[in-house]
């Protein structure tokens, strides 16, 4: 379980060091020989094939592009990738808009399956429980959570807003 443990965070931490580097790439090498440039949250120790072993996953997942370039390995981060760490990454790298995502809901018994998606889904992205069917998120997924509304065929009975309001007036 260590091992994937591990393995998960240097995932997370290589997707969230291209995000932010400039442009969402780097070099292998600077990547490699500097970990800790730019995994600052994720492991500090671990082997050259540890890394090459998450980079290839993340490559064949569509998650991020590797190029030759020059002789040098550059690696960037896919759209692909970008959307998944948003859903799933951590929140400690956004900046927040200002926005509240706020999901209502009142699906009715006869649909708890489609109930028990809604809930599923939006706790993986993020989203936290403030009352019982009103779940709040400060990610910036509202026409993630619009289609998935529209896919489920539970529009309805789901409201999704956002909101500016902090209470603070």
């Amino acid at each position: 379980m260590k091992n994937k443990t591990l393995k998960t965070k240097l995932s997370n931490a290589i997707l969230l060091a291209l995000d932010a580097c400039a442009d969402g790439f780097t070099e292998f090498a600077e990547f490699y020989e500097n970990p800790r440039r730019y995994v600052w949250y994720g492991p500090s120790d671990f082997k050259k094939q540890t890394l090459t072993s998450s980079l290839f996953r993340l490559k064949e997942k569509g998650l991020i592009e590797k190029k030759i370039n020059e002789d040098k390995v550059i690696l960037k981060l896919t759209n692909i990738g970008r959307e998944w760490l948003l859903k799933n990454g951590p929140d400690y790298n956004l900046e927040w808009d200002g926005f509240w995502r706020l999901v209502i809901f009142d699906i009715p018994e006869s649909h708890r399956k489609v109930r028990d998606v809604l809930r599923s889904k939006l706790k993986s992205w993020g989203f936290a429980k403030w009352q019982k069917s009103v779940w709040a998120s400060k990610k910036p997924l509202t026409k993630e959570i619009r289609n998935l509304v529209k896919e489920l065929g539970v529009a309805d009975w789901i409201l999704v807003l956002e909101s500016k309001n902090t209470g603070k007036e």
